[in-house]
């Protein structure tokens, strides 16, 4: 009986974890806005932790093969989400600003549209893999708004939002490779 209670815990675990991390995005959000130290290192706390849940749920779901259909939905939504969602607010509060808003709008339209074709093709045999360089980019971007999120409240490294504004121009610019190969991969399926 308890094998069958673990295995059965062990399905869904992938898909909690996701869960989790839409439930901390609008607590993420809630601390950011405030600006103060407290609140912000609460928001970076709590943005790495669903940062690492994002990868333990996929990691999850594969190496004990309990990969479902809603984990394969809700995943790269809440990914999208919490990514978009932490631009927008980082640009609200003025941690994102001048040239910098830009590498930001870039990943917010490349998420929508991959969305979007990831939408179009969901009724059709074709699917959108993620590649190695967009993982690379996934990582890039989560830590890039982590020392955004942090701002100078991060004394042991003086130039964070430096750190952040680098990152952030990478991960847009391999967002605009990796949105390209995405439509010149699958352009003649339109």
């Amino acid at each position: 009986m308890m094998n069958l209670i673990d295995k059965i815990n062990l399905e869904r675990l992938p898909n909690y974890l996701t869960i989790f991390r839409v439930l901390c995005i609008p607590i993420i959000i809630i601390n950011i806005i405030p600006q103060s130290f407290f609140f912000n290192w609460v928001a970076v706390l709590l943005y790495i932790i669903a940062c690492i849940s994002d990868f333990l749920d996929g990691y999850l779901a594969r190496k004990f093969k309990v990969e479902s259909k809603l984990g394969k939905f809700l995943d790269p939504i809440a990914d999208k989400i919490l990514i978009i969602s932490v631009l927008f607010i980082l640009v609200a509060v003025g941690k994102i600003s001048g040239f910098f808003v830009y590498p930001a709008l870039i990943i917010i339209v490349r998420e929508v549209l991959v969305s979007g074709l990831r939408e179009f093709f969901a009724e059709s045999k074709i699917s959108i893999n993620v590649s190695k360089i967009a993982k690379w980019k996934t990582l890039i971007q989560m830590f890039t708004l982590g020392f955004l999120i942090i701002g100078n409240d991060f004394t042991l490294l003086p130039n964070t939002m430096l750190v952040g504004e680098i990152g952030l121009l990478i991960a847009s610019l391999i967002t605009i490779y990796t949105g390209y190969e995405y439509f010149k991969l699958h352009y003649k399926s339109f």
